[in-house]
């Protein structure tokens, strides 16, 4: 008996064979896959109340909206950039949602947070791709800009919307699992769409692997910058509304740190800070690894300055680790 790698379909057809090399380096790509493999082991030892259906869906609530951030700062990443002011958007598009017109309406309250992302967006987007400045400081100044139209637009009160169906999106169920988390995970999907099977797509990894090169090449690399930016805003705005709709108010600290957490899930997903690398698979799992730690450390009652302590030193070793896979690519391209 001898093995065979292709197998008849129709005649004269055959079906290729698997190509295992291929196999074989998605599967040394994965590591964060393995990460979160291993600490819903650890997870499951340490604690009977992590597997439990109220626990996981507690943890998916927790984890949809700054996964969708992370869905935000992902495109941005791609391209080079990187936003630190993803956090204080989402806390200015939550208080808008649900204050302006009194969220009497939820459609026109999800409207206000788009709208509120987008034009911050194409603000941070025409100021770094038309004017030439730095991501780093212009969003670092929209961060103080967002937070301070935050608090004086609510004075440190939460706005509560009037509408009554306000949180039914953020706190619905299908077959038990959160709308929200369904949400998530459809974006993710669109998103994986966008930049790997579309023109808009390829440009995106194009402009982050050498703006210069893009640009010889024909990529309108101004437009494409800008339009990420834009996408970004659109997706850090609706995350706004959702975080509003699931805590039922427009608080003043909402999306305190997201641009932290966003960032660090990206890294820790395999993508580059340097722009050109990284994958919707990784950002989605990277959002899911400190979901779960955090998690996990509030089952097991750990002190929330050592719940900050372990997200540090996680973040340490995505980088390292990311830092050892270009490093390693490198020198297997130089070497080939």
């Amino acid at each position: 008996m001898t093995n065979t790698t292709t197998t008849d379909t129709a005649p004269g057809r055959q079906r290729p064979a698997i190509d295992w090399s291929r196999v074989g380096h998605w599967a040394k790509e994965q590591y964060p896959l393995y990460i979160l493999i291993v600490l819903l082991i650890v997870a499951g030892f340490a604690t009977e109340a992590f597997f439990t259906p109220r626990n996981l869906t507690n943890l998916i609530l927790q984890v949809s909206v700054i996964g969708i951030v992370s869905l935000a700062q992902f495109l941005i990443v791609l391209t080079g950039g990187i936003d630190i002011s993803v956090g204080s958007v989402v806390g200015l598009a939550g208080v808008l949602a649900a204050g302006l017109f009194s969220g009497a309406s939820v459609p026109l309250a999800i409207l206000v947070a788009i709208l509120v992302g987008a034009m911050v967006g194409a603000l941070n987007g025409y100021l770094i791709a038309f004017r030439g400045l730095e991501a780093f400081i212009v969003t670092l100044g929209m961060l103080a800009l967002a937070r301070g139209l935050v608090y004086a637009y609510t004075e440190g009160v939460p706005v509560i919307p009037s509408a009554e169906g306000f949180r039914a999106m953020a706190t619905a169920t299908v077959l038990g699992f959160p709308v929200i988390g369904l949400i998530w995970l459809g974006l993710a999907v669109v998103i994986a769409f966008v930049v790997r099977r579309t023109v808009f797509g390829r440009r995106i990894y194009a402009v982050g692997s050498n703006k210069e090169a893009a640009h010889a090449s024909g990529v309108p690399v101004k437009s494409t910058l800008l339009g990420v930016y834009i996408l970004a805003g659109v997706l850090t705005g609706f995350a706004g509304f959702l975080l509003a709709a699931r805590v039922g108010a427009g608080t003043p600290t909402a999306g305190n740190l997201y641009e932290l957490d966003a960032i660090a899930a990206v890294v820790i997903g395999g993508a580059s800070l340097v722009g050109g690398k990284g994958r919707v698979l990784g950002a989605v799992v990277g959002t899911l690894i400190f979901g779960v730690i955090t998690n996990l450390l509030v089952l097991l009652n750990v002190s929330t300055y050592l719940q900050d302590a372990f997200r540090g030193a996680l973040i340490l070793v995505a980088v390292v680790l990311t830092t050892v896979q270009f490093s390693r690519r490198k020198r297997n391209k130089r070497l080939s």
